[in-house]
């Protein structure tokens, strides 16, 4: 009989994990991905427009390994307004060697969050600036939460700006007390966002670019997580004209859609310049000074599901 496993059990299970291998996980994934030694299909996508919200199927397995896994998540992005979160879904882990159900993961979109945060946290490990001065976050809902808080194992930066379109949100976001290691201010303005931080991380489903070129000042760094289904486009296409690097989680679904399509759409971009997230870690390659534009376009990569799915799997069956 198949292993169900409810989302109280998973946030036991990832409670006994330290942050930083979680992020070793995932960068583990992103690594054996551009290595070739992951077999990812294209991803699934429904969007929804009343209420707007949008679902995503991601699956594959890693070569060699016991086990594939097939994700489903949601958002839907009014549910806050209904005292309901904006993320739900689960995970599929079946056996590689029988296809067998082995375990229904109801994290109610819990990990696909987490696994989204931790990759924030692996691209900040190897682009960030030398000297983070003060980091903004662009957007106030979980994952904006989430990526702020999985920031503080790989950055010793602890001051904060916060932009956001509601000050109700933008003040329960600077009072959680999951970041209450961090100061953090908040602010309507995103031009004093944009003047104070080089470390910027945005989150939110916008249809329009937020970050323009204009605003964002030398030496920056971005990462960008919220563009991840077509017609989503957080970052200004012009951005990409000047910056020294530009990273994606997976070319493939980077030029498909995320900020890189945009900029390829636009003519600011060629594709030919996207370095793959798991290469550029293996390559050894750094930012170039402390003046170079970085930019991270992530949109979520199935391998990040595979592992993290497989820990929570094994740990609760007692394999690990």
């Amino acid at each position: 009989m198949s292993k169900i496993i409810s989302l109280s059990e998973i946030k036991k299970i990832l409670d006994t994990c330290s942050d930083s291998s979680l992020i070793q996980l995932i960068e583990n994934g992103f690594v054996s991905y551009s290595n070739g030694e992951v077999l990812v299909a294209p991803v699934g996508h429904l969007p929804f427009t009343n209420p707007p919200g949008d679902l995503h199927i991601k699956y594959g397995y890693v070569k060699g390994k016991e086990y594939f896994v097939v994700k489903m998540a949601s958002g839907f992005y009014e549910n806050p307004s209904l005292g309901l979160s904006a993320s739900n879904g689960l995970m599929l882990v079946f056996s590689q060697k029988t296809g067998e159900l082995l375990s229904i993961l109801l994290d109610e979109g819990h990990l696909t969050d987490i696994r989204t945060a931790l990759a924030g946290a692996v691209v900040a490990k190897h682009l960030s600036p030398k000297n983070v001065s003060r980091i903004g976050i662009v957007g106030t809902g979980i994952q904006a939460r989430l990526q702020l808080r999985y920031l503080k194992s790989v950055l010793n930066c602890r001051n904060v700006i916060v932009w956001g379109r509601s000050q109700e949100k933008m003040e329960a976001y600077a009072s959680d007390s999951l970041l209450s290691d961090f100061n953090i201010a908040t602010t309507r303005h995103i031009d004093e966002l944009t003047a104070t931080c080089n470390l910027i991380v945005t989150t939110t489903p916008s249809k329009n670019p937020l970050l323009l070129s204009s605003q964002v000042m030398e030496g920056t760094h971005i990462t960008a997580v919220g563009a991840d289904t077509p017609g989503k486009v957080e970052v200004d296409p012009a951005l990409f004209e000047r910056a020294d690097i530009v990273v994606a989680d997976s070319i493939t679904q980077c030029i498909d859609h995320g900020d890189c399509a945009s900029a390829i759409a636009a003519g600011t971009l060629d594709a030919k310049n996207i370095i793959e997230l798991g290469t550029f870690i293996t390559s050894g390659k750094k930012r170039s000074d402390d003046s170079s534009i970085t930019i991270a376009d992530l949109t979520g990569v199935a391998v990040q599901d595979i592992n993290i799915a497989e820990l929570v799997y094994g740990r609760a069956a007692g394999l690990t």
